[in-house]
């Protein structure tokens, strides 16, 4: 009768033993699914206003900034002139036009942009995408927090299907090329891209 009872603690300690191995073995598939479908989350991808500008600097002030993860893709062969119009689309008016960066009335050549598009993504990560050479060039530059180097494979991508479903949208811009010590009305309306040679335009106050 001890034996058969010895016995019986011993089998129910093994069946405890067993139950609470399967247990920990369902949790760790749950936390992994759950990271897997972490990744497959689409990034929130929010633009920077304009007026919100100078908080994201005050912000993301001490952030290293990285050109990393990044991956180039079919994005990076499309022209500036026209990403430019399906940015319009999606995300609306840039956060930064080179109106927008005169230092005291004065265009520094480094800093001759077109336009900037400024994003926070998932609430936390601080981006920044901007032409490379105005109308003249295909793709853009990116730059995000280099602490999350690791997530910006996934932003771009994400980033890249919002852009190529997207259709182009009108938009007017004016560039100034330091190389060519020019001016360019760059625009897109009635499904035609153009950047025409322009005085500087009078809104823009140089002296």
């Amino acid at each position: 009768m001890m034996h058969t009872e010895k016995l019986s603690r011993k089998e129910t300690s093994l069946i405890h033993t067993c139950n609470a191995a399967i247990a920990v073995f369902f949790l760790i598939m749950l936390v992994s699914t759950s990271k897997i479908q972490a990744q497959f989350e689409e990034p929130e991808i929010k633009k920077v206003s304009t007026e919100d500008a100078a908080v994201f600097e005050a912000t993301f002030k001490d952030i290293k900034w990285t050109g990393q993860g990044f991956n180039y893709n079919e994005l990076d062969r499309v022209p500036a002139i026209e990403l430019r119009a399906r940015l319009e689309s999606v995300f609306g008016e840039p956060t930064k036009t080179i109106e927008d960066i005169l230092e005291r009335g004065k265009l520094r050549a480094g800093k001759a942009i077109q336009f900037e598009y400024w994003f926070i993504v998932d609430g936390e990560i601080p981006m920044m995408i901007l032409d490379l050479d105005g109308p003249f060039a295909d793709g853009l530059v990116y730059v995000g927090a280099s602490r999350f180097i690791d997530l910006m494979p996934a932003v771009k991508r994400s980033f890249t299907r919002q852009l190529l479903e997207a259709e182009p949208k009108a938009y007017l811009d004016y560039f100034f090329s330091p190389e060519r010590q020019q001016w360019y009305e760059v625009r897109y309306q009635n499904g035609e891209y153009t950047k025409k040679e322009v005085d500087k335009p009078s809104q823009i106050r140089l002296y």
